[in-house]
């Protein structure tokens, strides 16, 4: 898995990366907007974070908790559903100053259901966003993580100004780095890092994908 902003959702529909006739806001990575829901082959949709699913989400999370830990900063400690909730806003509010676009991934049987977490991030530049993602330890193996990340790949392509999606993980994380990987990014380098997790190496994997 990789650095994906702390656990925050809306299942809105959206009809794609709408363009807006101006120029971008200070700190606003494009001037469009990624779908609010990918609907995903397997039976998967990733959807806007939004306070509904704040919930799920801490449940989520706090029950995997040990999973997550050796590579996810914040994962030290359990959140509070208050703290959850509070991320779920300022998840809200990035999403609308265009800075980070973040995600949840559930079940389509199961409605309600989260299962791991993704996100569109604006921390690497002018141009650029980062793919951060995990996946619960119940539902690995099963592709999701390289799924949910193609689709994120594709949908930050195809805003305008970003010709460049990167993810990046710890070296030593095998099962993260085998997403970008599979999906065809270019690793382009390997970068020290402060050590943040348990887990870590202090070496970074940057993976890179150009449109």
């Amino acid at each position: 898995m990789t650095h994906v902003t702390p656990p925050p959702s809306e299942d809105v529909r959206h009809p794609g990366p709408a363009t807006r006739r101006r120029g971008p806001a200070p700190g606003e990575i494009s001037t469009g907007r990624p779908p609010e829901l990918l609907r995903l082959a397997g039976g998967i949709s990733l959807h806007r974070r939004s306070t509904a699913y704040a919930r799920a989400l801490n449940a989520a999370v706090r029950s995997d908790l040990e999973h997550l830990r050796p590579w996810l900063e914040w994962a030290a400690e359990a959140p509070t559903l208050a703290q959850t909730t509070e991320l779920a806003r300022a998840g809200a509010a990035a999403w609308d100053a265009g800075t980070d676009f973040l995600y949840l991934v559930g079940l389509d049987a199961e409605p309600g259901s989260v299962i791991g977490s993704f996100g569109l991030h604006g921390r690497i530049g002018p141009g650029a966003l980062e793919i951060g993602y995990w996946v619960g330890s119940r539902h690995g193996g099963r592709g999701i993580a390289t799924t949910a990340a193609g689709a994120l790949a594709g949908a930050a392509l195809a805003l305008p100004g970003v010709g460049r999606v990167e993810i990046r993980c710890d070296q030593a994380n095998a099962a993260s780095a085998a997403v970008p990987r599979k999906l065809g990014f270019r690793l382009d380098r390997i970068a020290d890092a402060v050590v943040r997790a348990p887990g870590e190496t202090g070496r970074q994997l940057v993976w890179v994908k150009e449109g």
